[in-house]
Formats: structure tokens, C-alpha cells, sequence
């Protein structure tokens, strides 16, 4: 039994995969632009190169979500084709997204290699390639959903996710970014804010709201899953922040510079709410340097202030929460969605 429900997902990334081709055509022969050959091929390989390369996790999450929804595992092509065309607008709006944050981090890699405005002929190019991938929804949507009844709740949808992802991204940027560097901004309620805008919205809620529009819901209904979905999200990002400390960089595939980055991390917010006067200091000389001995003492803290049990204390307390919420919804199939999330990403090691 467990062969053929892996069979049915490599089934579902071969069909995800095979739509990408077939939307970025449609793309590349949009009738509301004449593209020069120069321009054909500038958009052909960029959104080759931003949109693909991920895990594609809230994209294939679309299709599963609905395949919960509906209740069985086996779709019409229609249904098949609209679910992963959603998929892949979260994919576009990643995409999208990453673009543009490379270029305000000044980050160098991504998905392991070069971030696109790093790519040789291309830099600030990038900016606009990022306006052109977020306009690439609009006409996916377009093509494909104009005429459905949900189509305007679908624009609104990603209109919302979109303004709360750009809003938790500017709380970040002058989080950490604005002026000196001074911890004493951050806290749990900030960490907080910074994720379940940046990150959970459009990672957990955006998934399951297409599959709930998809299946002819409204949203209006399912404000208890949003909530549900953006606790998750947090819960979520929280793991990040301890996995880049904590978890096996060959494991994990990247190494951890939440330290020395100065980032607004959970393990960070933590220590502050923990320390004593020495220990803040500690925290408040050596946080944010490349120095690996300075990095060295931050962690040697982390270890004083016990953070992994912290850690494990709050993955256990945040699963029996979500959980109990869960079983209070009252659709099964519901439930189901939201279990298969949660069941992703508990006690996940990378």
C-alpha cells in the first residue's frame, strides 16, 4: 500500500512538472506583449531559473490539499490542470518574492547557485523581471479561472497574501536592518509579527485557501483554519530558526548565519527574555559579528540558557495546542488537510 501512495506522488510532481512547461508557453505567447527574440528569451530563461529549483512543497501542497478536500486521490485532467496552475502561482509568487529579497539582503546563493541579479548581464534588471514574475499571475489567473465564480476571490486572495508578505518583509528589513544594531528591538511579540506575515501567510494559509476556493468553499467560513494555518506557519519558522543553530549543516544542505547576520531569530528572543545583566552582555557584543569566536560565544550562551530544552518544550507544547484545535473543526476533511501539514513538518530534522 505505502508503494502505491508513493507511486501517486511521483505521479503528482510529473504532472506539476509538466504543467510548468505548459503555462510558461502560454507565457512566452501572450498576445498582450510582441516580444522581440531578445525578450523571448530573456523571460524563457529567467523564469527558468527563479521560479524552478525550489522543493515546489507549496505548490504540490495545492494538489493535495484539494485531493483531501474532495476525498478521493484521483482527479479529472481539469481538475488535475487548475489545481497545479494554482500550484504553480504560489511558485511564481516565491519567485517573486526571493528575487527581490536577495537583492535588498545582498545575498549571494539560492537554491544553491548564484541569485538571479548576481547572474552575469542581469543585476538590477532584476527588479523589474521580479514586477514582470508577480504580473505572470495575474495572467495565469487570467486565462485560466476568468469566468469561474470564485475567480474574483481568487485575485483577492493573492492581492491579500501578497500585501501581508510585502508588510511582514518591510518589519523585518527595519527589524534588523535600520540604523545600529540594537537588540533591544527584538522580542517574541516582533519575532512573532515578522513571521506570520512574511512566511505563514503565504507558506500555509495560501495553499489551502486555493484548494478551498478550488472546491467551490468560502473563505469567509474557514477563518478558524486560517488561524490554524498561520499558528503553523509559525511553529514552522521557529524550527527554522533553531535548525540553523542546531540542526546538521550536511543534513540541512546550508549552513546557519542567523548569528551573524544579526537576525531576529527565535533563539535570539529567547536568550533575551532569559539573561541576566552578564549574560545580555555577552549577547550584546558578540551578536551579529562574522567573527566565529564571537559566534562561538553566542552559542556557548544558548547552551548556558538551556535553549534546546526551551526548544523541545515549545515543539511539544505547540503540537498538542494545534492538534486539539484541529480536532475542533467540524469538516473531517478539513482536518485531514491540516493534519497532513502538521504531520510534514513535526519534529522535521531539516
Amino acid at each position: 500500500m505505502a508503494a502505491g501512495g508513493n507511486g501517486a506522488a511521483v505521479d503528482t510532481k510529473a504532472a506539476f512538472t509538466q504543467i510548468y512547461y505548459t503555462l510558461k508557453e502560454e507565457l512566452l505567447a501572450d498576445p498582450a506583449f510582441e516580444f522581440t527574440d531578445a525578450s523571448h528569451k530573456w523571460i524563457d530563461r529567467m523564469v527558468d531559473y527563479t521560479v524552478l529549483g525550489g522543493k515546489c512543497n507549496r505548490g504540490l501542497s495545492v494538489v493535495d490539499s484539494y485531493k483531501l478536500l474532495k476525498g478521493t486521490d484521483v482527479l479529472s485532467e481539469e481538475e488535475m490542470f487548475l489545481a497545479c496552475t494554482l500550484g504553480w502561482c504560489i511558485e511564481w509568487l516565491q519567485a517573486f518574492f526571493l528575487v527581490l529579497d536577495d537583492i535588498m539582503d545582498e545575498s549571494h546563493t539560492r537554491r544553491g547557485q548564484p541569485c538571479w541579479f548576481r547572474v552575469p548581464q542581469v543585476g538590477f534588471i532584476a527588479v523589474n523581471d521580479g514586477i514582470i514574475l508577480r504580473n505572470h499571475i495575474s495572467r495565469i489567473l487570467r486565462r485560466h479561472f476568468k469566468g469561474k465564480p470564485y475567480y474574483a476571490d481568487l485575485l483577492d486572495l493573492f492581492n491579500e497574501v501578497e500585501f501581508k508578505t510585502a508588510s511582514g518583509q518591510l518589519l523585518d528589513l527595519i527589524t534588523t536592518h535600520e540604523g545600529e544594531k540594537d537588540l533591544t528591538k527584538y522580542n517574541i511579540t516582533v519575532h512573532r509579527r515578522i513571521v506570520q506575515y512574511k512566511t505563514a501567510y503565504y507558506s500555509f494559509y495560501l495553499p489551502v485557501a486555493c484548494a478551498l476556493l478550488l472546491s467551490g468553499e468560502n473563505l469567509d467560513n474557514y477563518g478558524a483554519v486560517e488561524n490554524i494555518l498561520v499558528e503553523m506557519g509559525t511553529y514552522f519558522q521557529v524550527q527554522d530558526d533553531y535548525l540553523d543553530c542546531y540542526g546538521d549543516p550536511q543534513f540541512i544542505g546550508k549552513i546557519g548565519t542567523d548569528i551573524e547576520d544579526y537576525k531576529c531569530s527565535w533563539l535570539v528572543v529567547q536568550a533575551l527574555e532569559r539573561a541576566d545583566e552578564s549574560q545580555k552582555r555577552i549577547l550584546f557584543e558578540n551578536y551579529g559579528k562574522k567573527d566565529p569566536a564571537c559566534v562561538a560565544k553566542v552559542k556557548n550562551l544558548y547552551k548556558e540558557l538551556n535553549l534546546e530544552g526551551v526548544f523541545q518544550d515549545y515543539e511539544n507544547e505547540s503540537y498538542k495546542k494545534l492538534i486539539a484545535d484541529i480536532d475542533a473543526q467540524p469538516s473531517i476533511a478539513v482536518q485531514n488537510v491540516l493534519k497532513s501539514f502538521l504531520h510534514k513538518i513535526y519534529r522535521r530534522q531539516k
